[in-house]
């Protein structure tokens, strides 16, 4: 009978370097995460709800509260001009949940368990974000139904509607990655639900979302018109509007990935470093 050596019965059983690195193992990594989240969702269907009702109340407010004193230039029906606004403000406030999420993992210690695994530890980023795009699409289903029950209309063609809701999608994934990164910057579950959110309240409203950004004070309107969110739901509004969007999806388009890029690299740096606290 062979006898292990003690240096092998003592080494503990890990992945091999080049394979820690392996993209097909990132993928697989990366799934698993983002099912584990998803599983865990239907224990807690307050948050879908909260995500539900939040959309509701905006259209409330601004068509049948501020929609008769509004008028959009272009525009008869002051909803299709506000919609795909409310669209766009939803989606991103909905990465918000990204950062709570791992502020909550983070304080109850379970990414300190999922680093003792041998699994590729970006997939603990990515799994977060792709589960909580998951979550946003379901979100945006219960809001394409209140939006033609309060009476949007769809008046551009199929491929137009379906682009418009890709780049809304898009826009959220990228701004899950800003708010993985604040989530991993604080240190407790309320801060990041206050840093994730303060921030998101100026960049929605001072922007085409609203209001025509002509109306804004003359200082006001340079900031909301090269805003990135005022080009996404410029994008939006003439695509599912049927109107010529120009080069606005492509611009978007370029914000999305861009910022996807950029704060992925700043946050999966950060949780490298916080891994080493």
């Amino acid at each position: 009978m062979t006898t292990p050596s003690p240096a092998s019965a003592s080494t503990p059983r890990t992945r091999a370097p080049h394979v820690a690195h392996s993209p097909l193992l990132l993928v697989h990594d990366s799934w698993v995460e983002a099912i584990r989240h998803l599983r865990a969702m239907p224990r807690s269907p307050e948050l879908l709800v909260y995500a539900a009702v939040q959309p509701l109340m905006f259209v409330i407010l601004f068509v049948y509260v501020f929609g008769g004193a509004i008028v959009v230039p272009g525009y008869d029906d002051y909803r299709q001009f506000l919609i795909p606004g409310i669209f766009a403000q939803t989606v991103v406030f909905n990465s918000a949940f990204t950062g709570v999420g791992l502020a909550e993992d983070l304080t109850k210690g379970l990414v300190d368990r999922l680093r003792s695994l041998p699994i590729h530890q970006a997939s603990v980023l990515i799994g977060r974000t792709l589960s909580d795009a998951v979550r946003n699409v379901l979100t945006f289903v219960v809001m394409i139904g209140v939006a033609l029950l309060v009476g949007f209309r769809f008046e551009g063609t199929l491929p137009g509607a379906l682009a418009a809701t890709g780049l809304l999608l898009a826009f959220s994934y990228a701004f899950s990655w800003i708010q993985a990164w604040v989530g991993l910057s604080v240190k407790t579950v309320e801060a990041a639900n206050s840093g994730g959110f303060i921030w998101m309240f100026p960049l929605t409203f001072v922007s085409s979302a609203f209001v025509d950004p002509a109306s804004m004070p003359g200082w006001l309107q340079p900031v909301a018109e090269n805003n990135p969110f005022t080009t996404l739901t410029n994008a939006a509004r003439a695509l599912y509007n049927g109107r010529d969007a120009g080069s606005d999806p492509w611009i978007a388009l370029a914000w999305a990935v861009g910022i996807t890029v950029v704060f992925a690299v700043i946050a999966s740096r950060k949780f490298a470093a916080t891994s080493r606290r």
